[in-house]
């Protein structure tokens, strides 16, 4: 499946975060890209400019492309409940994301690798799909085999950041998506209404 896979850091300069993660780069240079940066006087931005802006920034967040992020928009609207917050639900529920959070992998696009290359088992069972939806109450564990990857042991030991929805047992190497997080709960700065106004239009 085609993924973005262009300069990481030139789109978080253009949102003025870091969305990809620790990026040493950006640090360097945290202001917009282009041939003046900063110089450049900057118009105010019009509505449609501000909620396409949320979208791009969670569909980067999450890498997801745009067909599979307007097919969670749909289900976030059938689904009971606030749309938007339904919406990032959702994206915290993929495999991939929660790979990611448990810190088997340093960012989502190495988690969503790991997945492919059938390295975790969710519930037991082997899965390679990264969109794949998790429920609560599901775990998991990096595969037997897999156990001893440099890059998952390095990616572990450098992980501290613990999430009150998601359990994680270093020794088994196997976690538990305890629930779906609450907005409160989940850490990424977007502004899901937006996105929400913008699919309405």
């Amino acid at each position: 499946m085609a993924r973005y896979t262009g300069p990481k850091t030139k789109i978080a300069r253009k949102f003025g975060e870091a969305i990809f993660g620790e990026d040493k780069s950006f640090e360097k240079r945290n202001y917009p890209p282009g041939q003046h940066g900063n110089a450049r006087r900057r118009g105010k931005k019009s509505e449609y400019a501000i909620q396409l802006e949320a979208k791009q920034k969670a569909k980067y967040t999450y890498g997801i492309l745009e067909r599979q992020f307007r097919g969670l928009f749909k289900k976030a609207r059938a689904a009971q409940g606030i749309t938007g917050e339904v919406l990032l639900q959702l994206c915290e529920s993929r495999l991939d994301n929660v790979v990611f959070r448990m810190g088997i992998a340093p960012t989502r696009s190495g988690a969503r690798q790991l997945v492919s290359h059938r390295h975790i088992t969710v519930n037991g069972e082997l899965v390679n799909i990264p969109s794949y939806q998790l429920k609560a109450g599901d775990v998991v564990a990096v595969r037997e085999k897999s156990k001893s990857l440099e890059s998952i042991e390095r990616s572990l030991s450098n992980s501290s950041t613990v999430y009150e929805w998601i359990t994680w047992n270093n020794d088994t190497k196997q976690g538990t998506y305890v629930s779906v997080p609450a907005r409160i709960q989940i850490p990424e700065n977007i502004n899901e209404q937006f996105i929400v106004e913008l699919y309405s239009k």
